[in-house]
């Protein structure tokens, strides 16, 4: 399944989803411009590495690097599939939240998500990079906030595919179900293995982080008062 949009429309423009979404694809299109030793050094230095942290080699340049993290890519697909997600559920959550609160709520998604990732595999020496965690962050509040929103997702067939509206309460908690299953299945791989090269406990980190973080940084509902006549003369 592959979310295409909701049916929630955004009443004001969401700028820092958008700066995201930008600042993500300059960096990206920095890689490309990388030959592939060039491009290992870059995510070595500047992904998240595990064991710098857990085994104590070097742990606040380990927690830089949680933030640089977050806007390193590895390949277009994952690209494509972290920022076309962001861009569906991102504006919703940043309106609710609004922009300063959503950013903050942002990389504090993506620092739990490393950290939930880590303390499982605190010896692994291969870097983590990619949005997914801080993504995941944001699915997790748009399941608190937006329950029952419409997600409009294609559904492939074999060789023919259809598109269904699925309340985002069954479309979220399917795709939590996948990560944890997946999350599970990577436990018995060797320490510092990733199943297909997904830091499933990132994405599984970050959605319960959102799920039960998001409220606190929610702006309050403004309840609109309404005023009679009898408020303003004693007769």
């Amino acid at each position: 399944m592959f979310p295409l949009t909701d049916t929630i429309p955004s009443r004001r423009r969401a700028w820092v989803t958008w700066t995201l979404i930008a600042i993500n694809v300059v960096v990206f299109l920095y890689e490309v411009s990388l030959t592939p030793r060039e491009l290992n050094r870059l995510f070595v230095t500047w992904g998240f590495v595990p064991r710098r942290l857990f085994l104590g080699t070097s742990p606040v340049y380990a927690l830089v690097t949680i933030f640089t993290s977050m806007f390193l890519h590895g390949g277009w697909l994952h690209l494509i599939g972290n920022m076309w997600t962001l861009y569906i559920f991102g504006d919703n959550v940043e309106e609710r939240m609004g922009p300063v609160r959503y950013l903050a709520f942002y990389l504090l998604s993506g620092v739990v998500a490393a950290l939930a990732q880590g303390m499982l595999q605190p010896t692994s020496y291969i870097p983590l990079v990619g949005a997914s965690g801080a993504i995941s962050g944001v699915l997790g509040a748009y399941f608190l906030f937006y329950p029952y929103a419409g997600v409009i997702t294609w559904v492939p067939l074999g060789f023919f595919y259809t598109t269904v509206e699925l309340p985002a309460v069954l479309y979220l908690g399917l795709w939590f179900l996948l990560q944890f299953y997946s999350g599970l299945f990577s436990l018995s791989l060797p320490q510092g293995a990733q199943a297909g090269g997904v830091a499933w406990w990132a994405h599984i980190g970050g959605f319960v982080f959102g799920l039960f973080a998001a409220r606190w940084f929610a702006r309050p509902v403004r309840r609109r008062r309404y005023y009679y006549p009898q408020d303003y003369w004693p007769w």
